[in-house]
């Protein structure tokens, strides 16, 4: 989404009366996410990069206020006039908004005036999704925003996971599940993809963000991408060889970050057995993903792996062959269990299908690294937020080591 009124004319007409019921299911779960808070904890900013989860209720709800009821509604009434400013983002079309390393000083108004509000706001969009005479582009705008509000569900569990975390009680957000026995981790293997030109972005099928737009031809030449994540132990085997300690494996700028910020480890991690998780301090399964890693880290790791980041549109043709598995969880262990058993089809050329689809899509922090095909793999690949290790090292040395766009849309995004 971008710091315009949003677009909704790229996405597929949609029923006013389809739209009925998701939309009831998908403003209750954004309020079950919040239900095991306090209203403490809802107000609470724990950097400037998160936002309260009191100011996600409230942006989700001036969404539909600002951009489906008041153009559409003629007799809409505000609930509360300043919350047009308090609860804009970046849409600086609208006007002024509240800064938003300042937005947990917002005291009032309170949880119960938010709840409120979206009760307020849910009452009036119940009413305009009962018309008989659907409008395609209000249809288009409604589903935007729904999947706007999805984006926030996430946003709040990584809010609520940080702010947790900084509390010395370690206190769990929610009661840790039934321990399962931990699975294995798949053998590595190296899928190869031919070269060739593909089309990439979206297809025209479904709901798209606009910055999935336009779908565009590209050359990729042949690359190999690694069959699964990079699991907790295979990172710890970087960590063990010094890998935070050796300068040729980093990025200057990561280098730098590490050193300015004493990073040795991944996020969230107690010592090499524990980590913090939305159910508080939990044992390090050596089999899953590795969590919680920055775009350094990750282009460190695949350095030392003999291997490299997979570029956006590798890493998206790859991803188009795989089903998507498992579905959003309080934290990645569960759904990042059932990507281990997600593997990109190997291809005899580039796959035309492009819809991005990938494994590890319910995984906020997993990243992919990848090699030449005509390289040998690595005795020991992998390392980072669920890092699938991708591209051959051959070719031009910048190509192959510079970070990409896909890996940060993974969660390969830096600490604050």
């Amino acid at each position: 989404m971008n710091d315009r009124a949003p677009l909704a004319d790229f996405a597929q007409p949609t029923l006013l009366s389809e739209l009925a019921p998701r939309y009831r299911v998908i403003r209750a779960a954004t309020e079950g996410l919040a239900a095991p808070l306090s209203a403490e904890d809802c107000a609470i900013q724990s950097m400037p990069d998160a936002s309260p989860v009191k100011w996600h209720l409230a942006h989700t709800s001036w969404f539909f206020e600002t951009f489906v009821l008041e153009p559409h509604v003629p007799d809409y009434r505000f609930y509360d006039a300043a919350f047009r400013v308090l609860f804009n983002s970046y849409y600086n079309a609208v006007g002024d908004k509240h800064p938003r390393p300042q937005r947990g000083l917002l005291s009032r108004p309170s949880l119960a005036a938010i709840n409120a509000y979206r009760a307020h706001v849910d009452a009036a969009m119940h009413a305009l999704l009962a018309r008989t005479d659907p409008s395609s582009r209000l249809g288009a705008l409604i589903e935007l925003g729904l999947n706007h509000e999805q984006q926030h569900q996430e946003l709040i569990l990584t809010d609520v996971k940080h702010l947790l975390s900084c509390n010395p009680l370690k206190p769990a957000y929610a009661p840790a599940r039934t321990a399962e026995a931990p699975a294995s981790a798949q053998p590595l293997e190296w899928v190869e993809f031919g070269e060739g030109l593909v089309e990439i972005g979206h297809d025209g099928a479904g709901f798209a963000f606009d910055n999935e737009t336009p779908r565009h031809r590209q050359y990729l030449a042949a690359f190999a991408l690694a069959s699964r994540p990079v699991t907790n132990a295979e990172y710890a085997a970087f960590v063990a060889d010094d890998g935070y300690c050796r300068a040729e494996l980093w990025l200057s700028e990561g280098w730098d970050w590490i050193n300015a910020n004493s990073i040795a480890a991944p996020l969230y991690r107690g010592d090499r057995a524990r980590q913090f998780t939305l159910h508080g301090m939990q044992p390090v399964d050596g089999h899953a993903p590795v969590c919680h890693v920055s775009l350094f880290e990750a282009d460190a790791y695949a350095r030392w792996a003999g291997a490299r980041l997979p570029t956006e549109t590798e890493w998206e043709i790859a991803a188009a062959t795989v089903p998507v598995e498992g579905a959003a969880t309080p934290d990645c262990s569960r759904c990042s269990r059932s990507h281990q058993s997600s593997r990109p089809r190997a291809a005899s050329g580039p796959a035309t299908d492009s819809s991005c689809a990938a494994p590890a899509a319910a995984c906020v922090t997993s990243f992919v690294a990848s090699r030449c095909s005509t390289a040998r793999a690595p005795s020991s690949a992998g390392g980072g937020r669920n890092v699938t290790v991708s591209t051959r090292v051959c070719g031009d040395p910048s190509r192959s080591t510079r970070p990409t766009r896909c890996a940060r849309r993974a969660g390969l995004q830096g600490r604050s």
